[in-house]
């Protein structure tokens, strides 16, 4: 089973990484992007064919390691269910 995790700044935390995208997106040009706030993926490949467990995993290893959880919000997607 693949899995996708991603991993973003939550959004009362400011991110300057995104601000300094943001600006060179202006600067090529592209006047119509307002904002933009950056993050993480995570492509994951598990021995399970059980979502159940493979849900429970990816929950533990990104509250774990893969997010801040106190600054970071992370969301799950399955891909071979």
């Amino acid at each position: 089973m693949k899995a996708k995790i991603f991993v973003r700044l939550k959004p009362s935390v400011l991110d300057p990484q995104g601000k300094a995208i943001l600006g060179a997106v202006k600067s090529l040009g592209f006047e119509n992007v307002e904002s933009v706030r950056q993050g993480k993926v995570f492509d994951i490949t598990l021995g399970t064919t059980d979502a159940k467990e493979a849900q429970l995993l990816l929950e533990r290893l990104s509250q774990k390691l893969l997010a801040n959880t106190v600054i970071e919000d992370f969301e799950i997607r399955l891909e071979n269910h």
